[in-house]
């Protein structure tokens, strides 16, 4: 059993609609000893856990609706901002991912390399920069296109950001091979997904046909 499904065969409740979903779904929060609410996105802080579907509109919810202390029958005071931290949280660890990714060999940078991973189908992720040129990116796409399984794609990080995590100097194209890492990639950026669009909208049709779970407002695939 792969870690990913290891993850989605736990289930918790939502605390804004009540549905149970998998963990890897949701973001589990803890109350600090000051009474304000602490993402715990590792799910390893000690405390009851109060779980919210992973999405921004879900955690504006029950921070609008201060469901936390309904739920965990005591006074909470989660900060105006949660569903903010929260992003910036999953975005980190999306990027310290890439980062053990590269150190372990399984991510593979550069326009010439990613192409010969994607044709050879073990590219379980396409990583774009989101204000790379569109030339590259497109030849990457399109090929991706007739690759049975199709690799996922993601535009969600900048080229500053992608070089800083990966130590390279104007990072734009990479691939992420199948495997356990892959697999922890993926449900680190799907729960980013409900806080921002896996490709950036001005890359048009270029994504399209692309097999991207981009999560809407309630954390499910539409």
């Amino acid at each position: 059993m792969s870690l990913r499904e290891a993850t989605i065969d736990r289930e918790r409740r939502d605390l804004v609609t009540h549905e149970v979903m998998d963990e890897s779904r949701l973001i589990r929060f803890v109350a600090a000893p000051d009474g304000s609410v602490a993402p715990d996105l590792a799910r390893k802080l000690p405390g009851r856990g109060l779980w919210v579907a992973a999405d921004r509109a879900s955690i504006e919810m029950a921070v609008k609706k201060n469901l936390f202390s309904r739920a965990a029958k005591a006074p909470m005071k989660p900060a105006a901002d949660l569903a903010d931290t929260v992003e910036s949280l999953l975005a980190k660890r999306c990027l310290d991912q890439l980062g053990l990714a590269r150190r372990e060999g399984v991510l593979i940078s550069g326009f010439e390399k990613s192409l010969a991973n994607v044709r050879s189908g073990k590219a379980a992720w396409i990583i774009e920069a989101a204000d790379g040129s569109a030339d590259g990116r497109g030849k990457l796409l399109s090929l991706a296109k007739h690759i049975t399984p199709r690799p996922k794609v993601c535009g969600v990080f900048t080229a500053d950001d992608l070089s800083l995590a990966l130590g390279l100097e104007n990072a734009i194209h990479a691939v992420l091979l199948e495997g356990g890492r892959a697999d922890r990639w993926t449900i680190e950026v799907e729960r980013l997904a409900g806080f921002r669009p896996l490709t950036p909208p001005q890359w048009g049709d270029e994504a399209a046909g692309m097999p991207n779970k981009v999560l809407d407002g309630r954390g499910s695939a539409p």
